[in-house]
């Protein structure tokens, strides 16, 4: 029988060396956390969850990267006869 994940994917930790956080995925023996400002970090959860604490913050909305439009193929020169 498989036991519930320690921590659910989107909750908001704080880790004392790295900050906030969000969880994106918890096993039994690995947690991957987004840090606001340190990115992805994979931890053994033995060994980091005494250090981890659930955060009562609302998830930083992601920045989306403005597209760029692409351009149009130029047409083909027509030859003037």
């Amino acid at each position: 029988m498989a036991t519930k994940p320690a921590f659910a994917p989107n909750a908001q930790i704080e880790h004392p060396k790295f900050g906030l956080g969000s969880v994106l995925s918890c096993t039994e023996e690995y947690v991957v956390i987004k840090f606001d400002e340190h990115g992805e970090k994979k931890f053994v959860l033995s060994i980091v969850m005494p250090n981890l604490k659930k955060s009562d913050r609302t998830p930083p909305v992601e920045k989306r990267r403005a597209s760029k439009k692409k351009a149009a193929p130029a047409a083909p020169a027509v030859a003037a006869s």
